[in-house]
């Protein structure tokens, strides 16, 4: 089967990150690229042996151009995937979805009503070691879910360019929750199932500018497991942690030391040997062949929009200092 000829739109640090992934891939092929810095896109296309587009609207045209790779900024996801849906062209949009619920819902649907797949950007729930707790944990090995606690950190001091949308309360509201922490809480919502009610707490304590660089999240699942999610820019290094409690069992992963279990009545965690996956192109791979007919995106629009809703939720609670239910932002947000 011929390679699933895409464009790629809004270039950025993370239009390169997913256009080496493809590269790495023999299921895709960047055939063009557009953002509105000449310099940016004759750069990209020049990195990548595409062609430089003069403008979105002649990628669109296009009719030998089967699908879009969209890094474009948050509150641009709506008009631009709607813009591709509209031509023809399956998208694959980096999360969040959106910076609203009600923006996610209507992206959805119109690559919905157009009959063409949307595809979300979620890569770190396909990391080895969560899909080893998963199968464990439907296997029934870790008996009741319990609790989890999961960190996501990264050290931007002094690497942040403030007129990026990704680091100004506009662009990005929520701050580090919305950017990393939405990973995170994707994965506690696949490990230990969806979110029923938030309550968050947000500051601004290391970074320059107007949004969070620190969040906290208490979130309670509908299976009555609580868990909690840190997120941070403003710590020393780069650190990432999921511990997930079972009756039966526990998990521990760290950056570090990487993925320990400990089962009932044993006094020692043992270490699990999980190998590395590179979940960018497994994510890329999966919308090429939805794309073509064959199954769907583990993450399509609704689930991202619920994604959303509950780092909404946290950043509702932080403003108004109260319990939120994930179900009270999908309603109104």
């Amino acid at each position: 089967m011929e390679p699933l000829r895409v464009a790629c739109i809004g270039m950025g640090w993370w239009s390169d990150v997913l256009a080496d992934a493809i590269q790495r891939s023999k299921k895709l092929k960047i055939v063009a690229c557009f953002t509105r810095s000449e310099d940016k896109r004759k750069a990209f296309a020049a990195k990548y042996g595409c062609t430089a587009a003069p403008s979105y609207e002649a990628i669109l045209k296009d009719r030998s151009i089967e699908a879009i790779v969209n890094t474009t900024p948050n509150d641009a996801h709506l008009g631009t995937t709607r813009a591709a849906a509209e031509a023809g062209k399956h998208v694959f949009l980096d999360k969040p979805i959106a910076n609203s619920v009600s923006q996610g819902r209507a992206i959805a649907e119109v690559c919905k009503k157009a009959g063409v797949v949307l595809a979300l950007g979620y890569q770190r729930r396909r990391e080895s070691h969560f899909r080893w707790i998963r199968e464990q944990i439907d296997a029934g090995k870790f008996g009741k879910l319990v609790n989890a606690e999961a960190n996501i950190s990264r050290d931007r001091l002094g690497k942040i360019d403030l007129n990026s949308w990704r680091y100004t309360a506009a662009g990005m509201p929520g701050g580090v929750m919305l950017q990393i922490g939405i990973h995170y809480s994707d994965v506690l919502e696949y490990l230990l199932g969806p979110v029923k009610a938030v309550n968050g707490r947000f500051a601004q304590l290391v970074l320059p500018g107007d949004n969070p660089d620190v969040a906290s999240m208490v979130l309670e699942h509908e299976n009555g497991a609580l868990s909690t999610l840190n997120a941070s820019y403003a710590s020393a290094s780069e650190y990432y942690l999921m511990n997930i409690y079972g009756k039966e069992a526990s998990a521990y992963y760290d950056l570090h030391q990487g993925l320990r279990v400990l089962k009932r009545g044993n006094k020692s965690a043992s270490p699990v040997v999980c190998p590395e996956n590179d979940t960018f192109v497994e994510e890329l791979e999966e919308f090429a062949k939805a794309a073509r007919g064959e199954g769907a995106p583990e993450m399509g629009g609704e689930a991202a929009t619920r994604s959303l809703a509950v780092i909404r939720a946290g950043i509702v609670s932080a403003r108004e200092g109260r319990r939120v239910e994930v179900a009270e932002i999908l309603a109104k947000d």
